[in-house]
């Protein structure tokens, strides 16, 4: 069996790879940051594509490397702390923040353009008819995934190329001095958007699936799957930053069309339709509602797939009954509310799955792995809650001492510490077990 693939077979693995993670954060978020940021744009979205666009590259590779699964990854854990951080990460890519985000979003940009005075029951109903529609797609466990996703995202994607550049030969306005936290912290508040996009999360998620794509082609040498997964990482990669790039230069110039907007949604439609009028809007709104119908598809079938693993009562359908019924009710939060409930969530839980892609990178140095494991993300997590109490509003000016505070990233040096000390902690132990 040939153990490579065709020049077009690794372009459709890429392109593949980038449909998985263009979803509604995506798309949302870089034209709010770039809003905000202003003539502060170019350094906010250097900490914006770390974290939206490197962590999840390397988090594919961190897959690879582990084996492809989540069991290699958390192999040096024990069976329930692996079992829950799978069962958190899944609740937040699925009915929790990320679906319900996407179906907002295509509410947002798709429907609520052709309506005056929409309210909660307008929002209400489209909540009901979307994820109806995705439940009924999702109850084929996701068939017609690969069929909608290979002609919806190269459209996608068209579409996007299109906007891009009439931003850039037509503006919409000047770019303006920053607001907020971007006045002074413009790379860190860009490095801390970028966990919004929660893609971090799904290239752990996603990873495994692009494995077994690439062993269906008959590749079956890690050294070559590593290989191809690096290949669609990169090629997803681009095209993201692709995306992020143009969405940030569209939100830095929105001022003039976008004064009111309350988040990257509106944004994005009002700039939509200064450019291109009501023509272009329907185009758009048709486009971001399948993006994201096909993205809930995917998050609904992922999530029930692994929960109908871990129980005997529920099967796999019902679970996507019960899911698609959970993403309507959260939906209805709004997406404004919803991702401000959602952010401090993501600050306490995005540098574990940080440091957990560290770790596999560094595991082989570890004289106790296992050790390693527990302390190194036990320390992440401790340190991250401390800024998600900040975001939260709780008192924690004690921590003020903490490198990065100020910040929001009172845990990177606690776990790049802990990290080094655990690459000289128990070697002793570890020699006598080998002897």
């Amino acid at each position: 069996m040939r153990e490579s693939l065709k020049v077009s077979d690794i372009l459709a693995l890429g392109f593949m790879t980038f449909a998985f993670f263009l979803g509604a954060g995506n798309i949302i978020f870089p034209p709010q940051a770039g809003f905000l940021a202003g003539e502060h744009t170019f350094s906010a979205m250097l900490g914006f594509l770390i974290t939206a666009v490197g962590l999840p590259l390397i988090g594919i590779i961190a897959v690879a490397v582990a084996g492809g699964g989540w069991k290699g990854l958390t192999r040096d854990l024990p069976t329930s702390v692996a079992t829950l951080m799978a069962v958190l990460i899944f609740i937040i890519i699925g009915p929790a923040f990320a679906a319900p985000r996407a179906g907002l979003v295509a509410y947002e940009m798709g429907f609520k353009p052709f309506l005056t005075g929409a309210g909660q029951l307008e929002l209400s109903l489209f909540s009901v008819v979307f994820f109806a529609i995705a439940m009924f797609f999702s109850l084929s466990q996701g068939k017609l995934i690969d069929t909608i996703g290979k002609l919806l995202t190269p459209a996608l994607f068209a579409a996007l190329a299109v906007l891009a550049i009439a931003v850039v030969v037509n503006p919409q306005g000047d770019i303006v001095a920053a607001q907020g936290a971007y006045v002074d912290q413009a790379f860190t508040t860009g490095f801390l958007e970028g966990y919004n996009t929660m893609d971090t999360f799904a290239a752990l998620m996603f990873g495994m699936l692009i494995v077994d794509v690439i062993r269906k082609k008959g590749i079956t040498s890690e050294s070559q799957t590593c290989k191809y997964l690096i290949y669609a990482g990169i090629i997803a990669a681009g095209g993201l930053a692709f995306v992020y790039v143009s969405l940030f230069y569209l939100g830095a110039t929105a001022s003039s069309v976008a004064g009111g907007a309350s988040n990257g949604g509106e944004i994005l439609a009002a700039y939509v339709l200064a450019l291109f009028g009501p023509a272009g809007q329907i185009i758009l709104s048709t486009i971001i509602i399948l993006a994201c119908l096909t993205t809930v598809i995917g998050l609904v079938s992922a999530c029930s797939d692994y929960f109908s693993t871990l129980t005997d009562k529920l099967s796999y359908r019902q679970w996507v009954v019960v899911l698609s019924i959970a993403c309507a009710v959260v939906a209805n939060v709004g997406l404004t509310q919803l991702i401000a409930i959602s952010v401090p969530v993501l600050f306490a839980l995005y540098p574990v799955a940080i440091a957990l892609i560290a770790l596999t990178f560094v595991r082989r140095f570890m004289p106790n792995p296992a050790m390693a494991y527990r302390v190194v993300l036990s320390v992440s997590l401790i340190f991250a809650l401390i800024d998600a109490a900040k975001i939260l509003g709780i008192d924690v000016s004690l921590f003020n001492v903490l490198p990065l505070f100020t910040y929001g990233m009172a845990w990177l040096m606690p776990t790049v510490i802990a990290l080094i000390a655990m690459r000289f902690v128990g070697e002793a132990k570890s020699e006598s077990s080998h002897a």
